[in-house]
């Protein structure tokens, strides 16, 4: 069969043929895309790629540091261990239980924060948007340190401002029951993003879709529920999983509060914690890898199902 001629840049040119102009600038965008997007790829590669293969690799060996020459690989034994290891399932209940709570109340603070910001009754709306999202701006432990002082049990103000309508607080970090609660409320001062994505879908809303809903007789509920959250639902869907992801690597303020030993009573032993643990205070970073991929294998399973149960609840367009 007689070989095509040569139409456009990308295709092949025949044996013996001579690139054309055109074939050339296309070779040469190609380059250039390539240089603009290689800090990328040898980001990725470097500081994403390599690691995520060590520590596979170290997920089969009892790899310690301080005698690395005497590393062995020992298979599956690794993973074997989580089936009996009652830490490994007293934090990974910890991290569920969390998220259960922190999630759905993280996604509905920073909806209804956006609403109120987007609402057009709402006086000096810009000052509004940045003094929710100023928080953003401070390091996490910096956060953390300030709210530990404003949940202290003795001179806290939020236990202040409940004495003075005559409610005793609870000792908020120290109470296996309430550390839950209080790190979810140390959350919500961090929706400053959420609702920047929220707020950017709730301007995306055509305003002839609420016209026609108040022609039909639809209240304010009814506005909402029928043109607001189908038209967000891409955006809500996107919240969820960055939520769910981060609630998953929750860490950091962990750590601040318990001076990472998970206290009180391992409440605050999140999956990440006690990965974190086994690393670098038991030096166990063969059984920490193999904790790491089994979190890998969680949270991919989980963004899967959301995926797989997406298309019975959020709207793309006319379709769903």
């Amino acid at each position: 069969m007689a070989m095509t001629p040569h139409t456009t840049g990308s295709a092949a040119l025949p044996i013996g043929a001579v690139p054309t102009r055109w074939g050339r600038l296309t070779s040469r965008e190609s380059l250039t895309g390539l240089a603009f997007v290689a800090p990328f790829i040898i980001g990725f590669v470097v500081f994403s790629a390599l690691p995520m293969i060590a520590s596979l690799v170290l997920s089969f060996t009892d790899f310690d540091p301080r005698r690395a020459d005497e590393t062995r690989f020992i298979g599956l034994d690794n993973y074997a261990r989580m089936l009996r290891d009652p830490v490994l399932l007293q934090s990974l209940w910890v991290t569920v239980r969390f998220a259960l709570l922190v999630v759905p109340l993280t996604l509905g603070f920073a909806l209804a924060v956006a609403l109120l910001v987007n609402n057009t009754l709402l006086f000096g709306r810009s000052v509004f948007r940045t003094l929710f999202y100023m928080p953003m701006q401070i390091p996490i432990v910096a956060s953390t340190i300030v709210w530990i002082g404003v949940l202290n049990a003795q001179n806290g103000w939020l236990n202040y401002g409940l004495g003075a309508v005559g409610i005793d607080g609870p000792n908020w970090l120290q109470s296996a029951t309430w550390v839950g609660p209080s790190l979810a409320l140390m959350g919500l001062w961090g929706i400053g993003n959420m609702m920047l994505i929220f707020l950017a879908g709730l301007q995306s809303v055509p305003t002839e879709l609420y016209d026609a809903a108040r022609v039909d007789g639809a209240g304010v509920w009814g506005r909402f529920r029928h043109v607001t959250l189908p038209m967000i639902s891409p955006v809500l869907f996107y919240n969820l999983i960055i939520a769910l992801i981060a609630t998953f690597q929750y860490f950091t303020q962990a750590y601040v509060v318990s001076n990472g030993r998970g206290d009180p009573d391992r409440a605050t032993l999140f999956f990440n914690l006690n990965l974190f643990r086994e690393a670098f205070t038991f030096f166990n970073m063969g059984y920490a890898s193999a904790l790491a991929w089994l979190l890998f294998v969680i949270v991919l399973g989980l963004t899967i199902v959301l995926f797989r149960t997406a298309g019975s609840w959020v709207f793309e367009g006319s379709e769903r």
